[in-house]
């Protein structure tokens, strides 16, 4: 796909994927402070959401610069089945 790049300062082949979750960091804060919550006996300290409003996820697309390899993301957007046709 042709589009602008920033750091090229011109309208190049970029290829297109979608954003992938990375894997977690084991000592994080948050992960921390949730494991000395859930350590021993005793019930889940948080409400676990059975009930989900929402029928979708939203996907970011990243966008990478053939020339300089620069990667552009998008904002997410509510997508229920995403194409990549290539023409």
């Amino acid at each position: 796909m042709n589009k602008y790049c920033p750091r090229c300062h011109k309208y190049t082949e970029h290829t297109i994927s979608t954003y992938k979750k990375g894997q977690d960091r084991n000592r994080a804060q948050g992960k921390r402070r949730m494991d000395r919550k859930t350590k021993g006996y005793g019930s889940f300290p948080k409400p676990i959401q059975h009930r989900f409003a929402k029928t979708t996820k939203k996907t970011a697309l990243k966008y990478k610069c053939k020339d300089c390899g620069y990667i552009i993301q998008t904002k997410g957007m509510r997508l229920k089945r995403l194409e990549v046709v290539r023409t």
